[in-house]
């Protein structure tokens, strides 16, 4: 490896760890440095999951007094999104680069559009939102963890944007079932890509230390750097990286 790519995969696992920090959305910057220096995309995207896993289980932490009081609950969803993550881990390993990486643009924009319509997308407050169905809410954020364990890009935006739907409880309470989903979903995903050998060691060894530095980072930055101009940057990388794969696909 190069001093130059070293030095590019730290500084994206810095800006990963800071955007994640600030308004979320750091996956598409370490999946996209990957890329860019060559790693093969499946490769690529179960590296770019192990590197996000630390802010997961930090972020859990944070929010333990919330998940005591709804433990029971958050037991069957994690039971659920699991199996999810497994399947979804399971059918990537089972396609080949050249048909994920065919997929990967669509799965970025896809992303994207996600992220980028993350303000219309928050939790409403507990005086306004019921909780549907409890089957309904199982099977959703089941197909959720499938799509977490197949492309992590977006997947906590989008669980947090179901459990508001799903369940009945302040931003606050599903925020943090959804970091305690969130590393569920990542572990089982890791395990599988571990054992199925796709994973950039030498890539991640440079990652991981930038997001441990972007993260403490980012609360600073939280504080003086308006969301709008942060995300706005997430777009146009995240469109960048679907142009990009496009035209070398």
């Amino acid at each position: 490896m190069t001093l130059l790519a070293a030095s590019l995969l730290f500084l994206a696992g810095f800006l990963s760890g800071a955007i994640n920090a600030v308004a979320g959305g750091g996956t598409f910057i370490s999946f996209g440095a990957l890329s860019l220096i060559g790693v093969a995309p499946i490769s690529a995207n179960a590296s770019s999951s192990i590197a996000q896993i630390p802010g997961y289980i930090t972020s859990t932490i944070a929010y333990w007094r919330d998940i005591a009081g709804m433990w029971r609950g958050a037991l069957l969803l994690c039971g659920l999104s699991a199996l999810g993550a497994l399947m979804g881990a399971l059918v990537l390993l089972a396609l080949d680069n050249p048909s994920f990486r065919a997929m990967v643009p669509w799965l970025l924009i896809a992303a994207t559009a996600l992220f980028a319509a993350g303000p219309w997308l928050k939790p409403k407050p507990r005086d306004e939102a019921g909780p549907v169905h409890a089957i309904t809410g199982r099977i959703v954020q089941f197909l959720t963890a499938v799509y977490g364990g197949f492309f992590g890009a977006g997947m906590g935006i989008m669980m947090l944007a179901t459990l508001g739907i799903t369940e009945r409880g302040d931003y606050h309470r599903l925020n943090a079932l959804k970091n305690m989903l969130s590393i569920v979903i990542a572990a089982v995903a890791i395990t599988v890509f571990v054992s199925g050998g796709v994973v950039a060691w030498r890539e991640v060894a440079f990652i991981v230390p930038g997001v441990a530095c972007g993260g403490y980072t980012g609360v600073w930055a939280a504080r003086r750097v308006p969301q709008t101009v942060v995300r706005g940057f997430v777009v146009a990388f995240g469109l960048f990286l679907a142009g990009y794969y496009t035209v070398t696909g």
